[in-house]
């Protein structure tokens, strides 16, 4: 309120006061004066356009930029001014700038509404006679307005703009729109479109912003939708209960396993090298053996032997508890492998496979001798028709896995093919000459006797230097004969210490190095990876003659005087052992 009050009844407040009439709308955002610097005159803004007037008593500035004029003094007419006033100063009035008279005009009449004038937003050209744009027009209508250096753009001219302000008393409050719900659900029953087949109606958007379709009742969501997301939320949650009930299962539960040695139905498994004990136990879960990897895991940390288990085939029972498996495993022995030692000779070998594979005894004897040229033998092996097994010294010492597909002669040539291998990589046949052999079988055969004779790896160096002394044309003391006991007893098959020397030396036989001179036609056994490195690299120490006093340690000498003195003191022994 103002201090003029507001009249009576239906009267408009006193014209004088600042606040006379709707000062706040004039069709744009009323603008606000700025208050002058220093108490200078305060700054006046470019104004719309006003249309010419008749001439008319001077009001305050406002008064006539507003458009509000008092009905009772229409022959008034308007001044042209030096630019445009604004609407309403923040403080006091705008001063009045001197103006120049027109010749009087009829005066347009403004649109009114409740009894007083209004301002449509239209500006008009001071100074320009024009013709009453309002004649036979709605008094509420957007006016078009003529082009003019700085007009004020017409911001409701086109198409696409929103439509022209009303005036105070007939606005209406805007509700917010509201969305359709229907439409933009996504189980929505119609799709995109309100007809069902993915299409808008006619209305397009507005049937959208409008919340409703073309009858106005609400649509129907679609109850195979809604079925469908129940279905969905009840599996996720269903799933993710089965699962969390597993972990903690897992997680705290007891541990679930097996009671006994097994059902007796054996099945093999294979533990492949680098695995360890949790893989070991899938896989002994996966083929039926224990419950669970977790059991077999326990129970071989329980074990003190649980982590020396070694990679292989395993002949396993079914259902077997994790500690039987454990306890089965750890035994070298239940391995389903042939494992061939440094040294071994065939006949053994052929007895461990016949046994392995349930075969006849002489099956896989009768195999090798049969076809020992189809099993990779190298060009340089078994030219010698002396020769006893052709596949002698070929059967590489290692351990080999057995499966249900493994046959003798399957056995046999992966044995081969590991011992050619292996001389290959050693190079023999080119060191074969630089020894004094003939051929590399020869160095085979050193190292085949190197194994036999020797009781420990620490003296195959001295050993194979014995063989190598006798072996000179320039040996005038055992006339380059050997003399090995080991070539007696691969003759007759066994390995006696106490034989008869007399009996060994009347043996007519080519392997006999007690009758023979020189090396025997082939090995006698299978030579390691030490033998026949020191093979390759004798000691050079002059050794002529050893023997094993105790069974267990081999002492060497150079002179026969030496040897003889060793000799008696073994013979003594052994007649004290025998208890003679």
């Amino acid at each position: 309120m103002t201090e003029y009050g507001r009249g009576r009844g239906p009267e408009p407040w006193h014209p004088e006061d600042p606040l006379y009439g709707d000062p706040g709308w004039t069709g744009h955002e009323a603008q606000q004066a700025q208050t002058p610097y220093a108490g200078g005159p305060q700054q006046q803004y470019p104004q719309e356009p006003q249309y010419p007037q008749q001439q008319e008593p001077q009001y305050p500035q406002q008064y006539v930029q507003q458009g509000q004029y008092p009905e009772q003094h229409p022959g008034y007419a308007q001044q042209p001014q030096q630019g445009y006033a604004p609407q309403q100063a923040q403080q006091g009035y705008a001063p009045q700038q001197p103006q120049q008279q027109l010749p009087q005009q009829q005066q347009p009449q403004q649109p009114t509404y409740a009894g007083q004038a209004w301002d449509t937003g239209q500006g008009q050209y001071v100074g320009v006679p024009q013709a009453d744009p309002y004649v036979g027009a709605d008094p509420y209508a957007q006016q078009p307005v003529g082009g003019y250096p700085g007009e004020t753009p017409d911001l409701y001219g086109t198409e696409e703009a929103y439509p022209p302000p009303e005036p105070p008393g007939r606005r209406q409050p805007q509700l917010p729109e509201q969305q359709d719900e229907e439409s933009d659900s996504f189980f929505a029953a119609g799709g995109d479109g309100e007809d069902g087949d993915g299409e808008d109606s006619d209305e397009g958007d507005g049937g959208r912003r409008g919340g409703r379709s073309k009858g106005g009742k609400p649509k129907k969501r679609s109850g195979a939708a809604c079925l469908i997301a129940s279905l969905v939320i009840v599996g996720v949650l269903g799933g993710g209960g089965y699962y969390g009930f597993t972990y903690l299962k897992a997680r705290f539960g007891a541990t679930e396993d097996f009671v006994g040695e097994g059902t007796g139905e054996v099945v093999d498994v294979e533990i492949p090298k680098g695995a360890g004990l949790g893989q070991m136990g899938r896989i002994l879960k996966e083929a039926g053996v224990v419950a669970s990897a977790q059991a077999f895991v326990d129970a071989a940390n329980a074990n003190p032997k649980g982590k020396s288990i070694q990679p292989g085939i395993y002949p396993m029972q079914k259902k077997m508890s994790g500690a039987a498996a454990v306890a089965l495993m750890i035994d070298p022995t239940k391995l389903n492998v042939i494992t061939v030692t440094e040294g071994m000779r065939n006949a053994r070998v052929y007895e461990a496979i016949d046994k392995k594979l349930g075969k006849p005894e002489g099956t896989t004897r009768d195999i090798a001798q049969r076809d020992a040229k189809n099993l990779g033998l190298p060009a340089w092996a078994g030219n010698n028709p002396k020769i006893m097994d052709p596949l002698e010294g070929f059967l590489y010492p290692a351990r080999y896995d057995l499966s249900k597909d493994s046959t003798p002669e399957s056995l046999l040539k992966q044995m081969v093919t590991n011992a050619t291998a292996k001389y290959s990589e050693l190079g023999i046949e080119g060191k074969a000459k630089e020894l004094g052999l003939e051929n590399p079988l020869q160095v085979v055969t050193v190292a085949s006797l190197v194994n036999a004779e020797g009781k420990n790896h620490d003296d195959f160096r001295k050993m194979s230097e014995v063989v190598y002394n006798r072996l000179k044309k320039t040996n005038d003391v055992t006339n380059q004969k050997l003399e090995f006991d080991s070539t007696y007893n691969y003759i007759k098959g066994r390995s006696d210490l106490n034989f008869s020397i007399k009996e060994a030396r009347a043996l007519d036989h080519p392997y006999n190095t007690h009758f023979v001179k020189g090396l025997p036609p082939g090995p006698i056994g299978n030579p390691g990876a030490d033998a026949l490195n020191a093979t390759l690299n004798p000691d050079h120490g002059g050794w002529m003659f050893f023997v094993s006093v105790d069974g267990d340690k081999t002492t060497f000498t150079q002179t026969y005087e030496e040897h003889m003195k060793l000799v008696a003191e073994f013979q003594a022994r052994q007649k004290q052992k025998n208890g003679g």
